[in-house]
């Protein structure tokens, strides 16, 4: 017999037997007591069968190569910093920029040199690096749960005021891929500068299913 039916049948038996008023009071109510604690604990368990069994058996990736995508390999970074880092189920990435998979730049200030729709596109290779930074992170996309937040960075002329224009380049991508997980809170910001001169970085937070 388990713990919990051990329990069950000692207080369920000195209930019976015993025949002082008061005593059977306190049984009855330790009993009712007992069945709530045991209730809430099935139903915790059940809840968390539940959740995994609710996990969406979809292969993101095999979407890559009808939207012409090839992600980049990820290499070691030459400063003390990391391309992604886990806080349980959240992935934090660093900042991506404008490159595209074989490593060539792609550079210029939107508003002078560059259009919103070339902006789009630069959006829309950050957003390929860090989908390649966060397969690197998990070996497989199709943990990926929601993607949450993300700041766009925009290296822009003084005067230029749609960025969010162009990081919908980015914010599309992540709905072709994922579907209405891809939606995501947004920053979308105007800078002076970026590194190398790339036109756009963009960093995000993506929730994950956890380890089962």
């Amino acid at each position: 017999m388990s713990g919990v039916g051990m329990a069950w049948f000692i207080l369920a038996n000195n209930f019976y037997i015993n025949s002082n008023l008061r005593m059977k009071s306190i049984y009855l109510i330790c009993i009712c007591v007992f069945g709530l604690m045991t209730i809430s604990c099935l139903s915790e368990r059940s809840g968390t069968h539940s959740l995994n069994e609710q996990i969406p058996i979809i292969d993101y990736e095999s979407k890559f190569s009808d939207l012409g995508i090839t992600l980049p390999l990820m290499n070691t970074p030459t400063a003390n910093y990391v391309h992604t880092v886990r806080a349980g189920n959240f992935i934090y990435t660093s900042g991506k920029g404008s490159i595209y998979p074989d490593g060539r730049l792609y550079t210029g200030k939107v508003g002078a040199d560059l259009s919103i729709v070339q902006g789009q596109e630069a959006a829309k290779l950050a957003g390929i690096r860090l989908l390649g930074a966060l397969k690197s992170e998990l070996g497989d996309l199709n943990r990926v749960k929601r993607i949450v937040k993300v700041l766009g960075m925009v290296n822009a002329s003084p005067e230029f005021v749609d960025h969010s224009s162009v990081i919908n380049g980015f914010s599309d991508l992540m709905v072709e891929v994922f579907g209405d997980i891809g939606k995501h809170a947004r920053s979308a910001v105007g800078v002076g500068s970026l590194p190398k001169n790339l036109a756009v970085e963009i960093e995000m937070i993506v929730e994950v299913y956890p380890d089962y």
